[in-house]
């Protein structure tokens, strides 16, 4: 039979073509947290040593939970590290693309480094200041995106199993915000919380019937 071909990973070719064009200093950005109905949307900016990058850097969504928290103790030890986040409220306030985009702000404005480049997983870039570059499915592209998604995945989530101790009926520590059927039934149980989007469909459709 033919083996099959593994997917392709992220490499460090785009960093090298920022670094031949006289970028010297390049942040991969991404985030973690659109989607959910409670908790914040977390971003994270990360610059990669090119001499000493962990081995085994990849998407965070393609990566074991064991192997998310390997490689983020190992890019936190070897890399400079960024991290910003929005809160609900600020969701609500802005919609989820502009914080998000304000994560990523905080994210870089928290490197102890300031970057010539940023790339930045997504479509578009948010307003930062050093020059950008928007990399569709970047995480799979950019070992400093896919390190980026790592650190912004661990991070959130333990945010998320901390909320949960405080809140326990809505399954955060399982579901992170998503909206599973025990988030569901949490929400059914013991209402909205300081910590839902008020502004997505499914929380304000609970507030406007619990309003009428």
């Amino acid at each position: 039979m033919p083996r099959m071909s593994q997917a392709p990973r992220p490499t460090f070719e785009l960093e090298e073509m920022c670094r031949s064009e006289g970028f010297q200093t390049v942040a991969g950005i991404d985030e973690a947290g659109r989607g959910p109905w409670a908790g914040p949307v977390v971003a994270a900016a990360v610059i990669l040593d090119p001499d000493d990058m962990p081995g085994g850097l990849n998407d965070s969504k393609k990566l074991s939970e064991k192997s998310r928290i390997r490689l983020y103790d190992e890019i936190s030890a070897t890399s400079d590290v960024g991290v910003g986040l929005a809160d609900p409220k600020e969701i609500d306030a802005y919609n989820i693309l502009q914080a998000t985009f304000l994560a990523m702000q905080r994210a870089i404005a928290n490197l102890a480094a300031d970057p010539d480049m940023a790339l930045v997983d997504g479509k578009l870039l948010p307003d930062l200041p050093c020059a950008g570059q928007a990399i569709v499915k970047g995480d799979g592209r950019s070992v400093s995106i896919a390190a980026a998604s790592i650190i912004a995945k661990v991070t959130r989530d333990r945010i998320m199993s901390d909320l949960a101790v405080e809140f326990p009926d809505y399954g955060w520590d399982r579901n992170k915000g998503y909206g599973t059927k025990d988030h569901q039934n949490g929400l059914a149980l013991a209402g909205i919380t300081p910590h839902h989007r008020r502004s997505f469909k499914p929380i304000h459709k609970i507030l406007c019937l619990s309003e009428s």
